[in-house]
């Protein structure tokens, strides 16, 4: 069995989809079909179900899973340690906030312990950039949210958010239960810098045209609710400083978690953080 072979099995046996499994290695689904086909005569035995109501793993499929991950966890270990036995063991990770997230702490912890002779950078972004840097090569894999332009990269959701409007804890709407974004649109919002990736403004800016103070960090969002009583977007389970309130926002879309990285980008630094990573907000 092809290392290759097997990332495509894992691939679809994950997404249960061969439509999703063939967008996220970045191939079309006729040639993923065929892998499949080819590891299915190897083994000698089926490993989806297939019918109208979808993907299923076989029992035998199972048991494949399972030793797949083992094998290219193994494989990309091997790497890793090659890697770093020379000297070239180095990687660069793209956070955009949320250092506090008990999910990035394990997450940490995990790829230190996984990989101790490794050399992480981590480049701390602020709002402007979603990918951390990722489209300017600044890094080799970031942990941000969505949405953002995602051309010539992978994304790998982790999470899904619910997000409310940040609010002075003495506004008027801040004792409401919820709000709809509508109810917001005669505010002033905080915005982005001209140039910041349009999904991301918009998603923000609660799928509007707002005006308002522009911003670049969380603290200056913060502070432009507390000193001018503009309003903005955040995820519900952040803290907030006295002073200020959170309203879940009703009919709006979950603010996802992701790791994302360079399409096609084969360092197994970078395939063993994504999976470290899937693995430690799973728990």
């Amino acid at each position: 069995m092809e290392l290759r072979t097997l990332r495509y099995f894992v691939a679809v046996a994950e997404e249960l989809h061969f439509g999703r499994a063939a967008a996220r290695l970045h191939m079309s689904q006729p040639p993923l079909s065929r892998a499949i086909k080819r590891l299915e005569a190897e083994t000698g035995a089926a490993l989806f179900e297939r019918s109208s109501a979808g993907v299923a793993l076989t029992a035998v499929g199972a048991v494949l899973l399972e030793e797949a991950r083992a094998l290219l966890e193994q494989a990309d270990r091997a790497a890793v340690r090659v890697a770093a036995a020379a000297g070239a063991a180095t990687v660069t990770i793209g956070i955009l906030g949320d250092s506090t997230d008990p999910a990035a702490a394990r997450l940490a912890d995990t790829y230190r312990r996984r990989h101790p002779d490794v050399e992480v950078r981590v480049r701390d972004t602020d709002l402007t950039d979603p990918t951390c840097g990722l489209h300017a090569g600044l890094v080799d894999v970031a942990l941000t949210r969505g949405p953002f332009d995602g051309t010539g990269l992978s994304v790998r959701e982790l999470r899904a958010d619910p997000v409310g409007a940040l609010l002075r804890a003495d506004d008027p709407l801040a004792r409401r239960g919820s709000l709809e974004p509508a109810e917001l649109a005669d505010r002033r919002w905080f915005l982005f810098p001209e140039g910041t990736d349009p999904l991301w403004q918009s998603y923000w800016n609660g799928d509007g045209r707002r005006e308002g103070p522009v911003v670049r960090t969380v603290q200056e969002c913060r502070q432009a609710v507390l000193w001018n009583g503009t309003v903005g977007m955040t995820p519900v389970g952040h803290e907030v400083p006295e002073g200020l309130a959170v309203v879940p926002l009703a009919g709006m879309a979950p603010s996802p978690v992701v790791v994302a990285w360079s399409e096609g980008d084969v360092n197994p630094l970078v395939r063993s953080f994504v999976r470290l990573a899937i693995a430690a907000y799973r728990g």
